[in-house]
């Protein structure tokens, strides 16, 4: 997230991949409805700390940009819409942000949508986030999101491979298909996650990666794409939450500990050079110390490389926040843990990198990029932008590989 105060008109984006991508067509949306002088705040709230931070740049906007239209969408917006308007915000809901009628009116569109279009992000990285799904149909415990974005909708798979299209048009070699929860994406449809890829397969799409899955709905054909098929880059984000089966069940959550562990033997065993990435969430209400070592332990156990670790933060609505609760203190000190783990083990899988060649997509600043595996990496030499080029990994850099472009014509004039 970034915000320059001395901007006219901007969208800022909050949180995930989903928002950056839905983020485009807020811009769209203001630019075709004429809007001057305004800041648009795309928000998230999949924390008290996200909605903290929403709150505090809505604030700052209004108090140092006297005259701009402030206006705030997103998820946080969704939840705390009297907070918000309160402030002197416009508040635009999440399913309305996308149409230009609403930055028209005086108030905002309230109807949540039952459609979703896809959300393309848009051309200044060399990777296009592609949002296929919005919502979810499950109940975990700790989770605002379907009150934030309803239940689970999914976009056609024809406008989504038209999406597509408009991403490899402009040169865009590598597509993140992103959701809420993009794992039940057809659900809605009669239609799967797998047949979608099937078809953006069709296209000459060079790397196709996708973001976070539910473990619990990897089937036999998306784990075949997964194993298989080489344009589906050999990196895994699942949403595995904790590592101890009473945590899961409190978190309602639809997976045992074994079959974490049991699905990533069995996806490292087909594509031995699949990461792993984890979403995990440290200091759960009724978590004792028994229980958050066992997800202490996942992180070895499953091979996380990638961990996205937040500290438990109580959502108001939601059955979690009616439980015996830990204390912020102690979910702040188990996630640096789990951080500091992650660490380790992300930084002595990098190590093992040294010495391999890798294909790696050049960002738009020519000296960064990542690998298929995902493994960050900044280049000795600079290379032309938005190219995919074989490239030597020659050390390890903190969190980044160190690499060289193997072949001369890889290195920009």
């Amino acid at each position: 997230m970034s915000m320059s105060l001395a901007d006219r008109q901007e969208v800022v984006n909050f949180g995930c991949r989903l928002n950056i991508a839905e983020g485009e067509g807020v811009r769209a949306a203001a630019r075709a409805a004429g809007l001057r002088d305004t800041i648009i705040f795309n928000s998230c709230a999949v924390t008290d700390e996200a909605v903290r931070q929403a709150r505090q740049a809505v604030r700052r906007a209004l108090r140092e940009r006297p005259g701009t239209d402030v206006v705030v969408t997103g998820c946080a917006a969704e939840l705390e819409r009297d907070a918000f308007a309160a402030m002197g915000a416009r508040v635009i809901s999440n399913d309305a942000k996308g149409h230009a009628e609403s930055y028209d009116a005086l108030s905002a569109v309230s109807a949540r949508s039952t459609a979703y279009a896809p959300a393309l992000s848009g051309a200044d990285h060399a990777r296009a986030f592609l949002g296929v799904q919005t919502g979810c149909s499950h109940s975990c415990t700790f989770c605002a999101t379907v009150l934030a974005r309803g239940t689970a909708r999914s976009a056609d798979v024809d406008a989504v491979v038209a999406s597509a299209q408009t991403a490899l048009g402009r040169g865009q070699r590598e597509i993140i298909l992103t959701g809420v929860d993009l794992a039940s994406y057809g659900d809605d449809s009669g239609t799967s996650l797998a047949t979608l890829v099937e078809a953006l397969l069709a296209l000459p799409v060079e790397r196709l990666r996708l973001s976070s899955l539910d473990p619990d709905r990897i089937d036999d054909a998306l784990f075949a794409l997964l194993t298989q098929e080489k344009r589906v880059m050999p990196h895994v984000h699942l949403s595995l939450q904790a590592g101890d089966d009473m945590v899961l069940t409190r978190m309602k959550r639809r997976h045992r500990r074994t079959d974490a562990v049991r699905l990533i033997e069995r996806l490292k065993s087909a594509r031995e050079e699949i990461a792993i990435g984890a979403d995990l969430i440290a200091g759960f209400p009724t978590e004792d110390d028994a229980m958050f070592a066992n997800s202490l332990a996942l992180i070895d156990d499953c091979d996380i490389v990638f961990g996205h670790i937040f500290p438990y933060s109580p959502r108001a609505g939601t059955p979690a926040a009616r439980m015996p609760q830990v204390g912020r203190a102690i979910a702040r000190e188990r996630a640096a843990v789990l951080r500091e783990a992650n660490a380790r083990r992300r930084q002595d899988w990098l190590d093992k990198q040294v010495g391999r060649t890798a294909s790696m997509l050049v960002e738009r600043d020519g000296m960064t990029g990542h690998t298929e595996n995902f493994a960050a990496v900044a280049l000795t030499a600079p290379a032309a932008p938005g190219t995919i080029i074989p490239v030597r990994l020659t050390a390890r850099d903190g969190d980044r590989m160190v690499a060289t472009p193997t072949q001369a014509k890889d290195i920009a004039a």
